[in-house]
């Protein structure tokens, strides 16, 4: 198995995108209005490849709440939703491994070709899968924000006050 996949990769050619041009230009938007001109062309982007694991999608009706998924996930990305019975998914903390895809007995999780996932803000609803809303899942308010196991500071409790005293700035009132 491991020899066949070795193999495999080693005679294919690499799914990397090169970058737009050849060399690197001056000003990118000099270089992106001269493209809409007609007047310099990019290398197209490659298509997405089949089996990429992408953003985990969750369908909500089909999750039975067997916590199977929660235990094999070794980033720790997936809570229990005791109140519900359902899961909710971190994916900004998600290494995309597939194992909780490949636990869930029903398939209510599986794997998307989406993965330009960057944003600001790790709670946003971009970044939190709890099939309320296809996909993408509503985003926790405040409180729930307090009980993610990945939140440590919230706006109550400064950067400041989370280190020890020798650490900390003066305060600016």
């Amino acid at each position: 198995m491991m020899l066949t996949t070795l193999f495999r990769q080693l005679f294919h050619k690499p799914s990397t995108n090169p970058f737009p041009v050849k060399y690197m230009p001056r000003s990118v938007t000099g270089l992106l209005a001269k493209v809409a001109s007609g007047e310099a062309s990019i290398h197209p982007p490659i298509p997405v490849p089949a089996d990429l694991r992408g953003k985990l999608a969750y369908d909500r009706d089909k999750c039975i709440g067997c916590k199977l998924c929660v235990r094999v996930c070794p980033a720790n990305v997936i809570e229990f939703l005791p109140d519900d019975k359902k899961i909710r998914i971190y994916v900004a903390r998600c290494t995309f491994c597939a194992q909780c895809v490949d636990a869930c007995p029903v398939n209510a999780l599986a794997t998307t070709p989406e993965f330009l996932l960057a944003d600001a803000d790790r709670f946003s609803s971009n970044l939190i899968v709890d099939g309320r809303t296809g996909s993408a899942g509503v985003a926790p308010t405040p409180d729930d924000k307090q009980e993610t196991p990945d939140a440590q500071h919230t706006a109550e409790q400064p950067v400041n006050e989370a280190l020890p005293a020798e650490q900390q700035l003066p305060a600016s009132d």
